[in-house]
C-alpha cells in the first residue's frame, strides 16, 4: 500500500550558510559601519544583535533575502519583539521545526473532510498518509500545497 509521511523541518546546514552570509554582508555595508551587529545561531532560535532598532529590521530583512535564495521558507521563523538595552537592541526569532498536534490533527481533518481515498495518521512530529493508489496520494499532496497552513512541509519517505 503506497504512503508518505508529512514533515516540517528546516536544512540546518542551509540555515548555517544563510546565518554566515547575513553576517558576511552586514559587517561589509556602510550603514554598519563600527557597529558590532551579528547573528547568531542556536539550535532553537536564531538572535540578532544590533545598536538600535532600526538596525535590526535591516538586518532582519538581509536574513529573509538569504534565507529565501537558499530555499528556506521564512514561514517557519517566528521573529520576538526587539529588547533594548544599554545603547544594544536584540532580537530573538524562533525557528519551528515538527509538526505540533494541534496542526496534526488539522492536516488530519483536511484529508478526512476531502473524501480522498487516503488515511492520515499522526505518528509524533509527522503525519503518514497512506491508500489504495499513488494517485491518490498525489491529490492528498495538491489539496495539502493548496490549503494554506502556518507550517511548510515537506512529504517524503513515499514508499510504492
Amino acid at each position: 500500500m503506497p504512503s508518505f509521511d508529512i514533515v516540517s523541518e528546516i536544512d540546518s546546514h542551509e540555515l548555517a550558510n544563510a546565518v554566515d552570509q547575513t553576517n558576511r554582508e552586514v559587517s561589509t555595508r556602510f550603514d554598519f559601519k563600527g557597529a558590532d551587529a551579528k547573528v547568531e545561531q542556536t539550535e532553537k532560535e536564531l538572535v540578532l544583535h544590533a545598536e538600535n532598532e532600526f538596525q535590526l529590521q535591516q538586518m532582519q530583512d538581509v536574513l529573509h533575502l538569504k534565507l529565501a535564495k537558499r530555499g528556506i521558507d521564512i514561514i517557519a521563523f517566528t521573529a520576538g519583539e526587539p529588547l533594548l538595552q544599554n545603547r544594544r537592541a536584540r532580537m530573538s526569532i524562533t525557528i519551528k521545526q515538527g509538526i505540533d498536534s494541534e496542526m496534526a490533527k488539522k492536516i488530519v481533518k483536511l484529508v478526512k473532510e476531502s473524501k480522498l481515498k487516503a488515511q492520515a495518521s499522526i505518528q509524533g512530529e509527522q503525519v503518514r498518509i497512506t491508500g489504495k493508489k499513488r494517485d491518490d496520494l498525489q491529490e492528498v499532496i495538491a489539496l495539502l500545497r493548496e490549503a494554506k497552513l502556518e507550517l511548510p512541509l515537506q512529504f517524503n519517505n513515499f514508499r510504492d
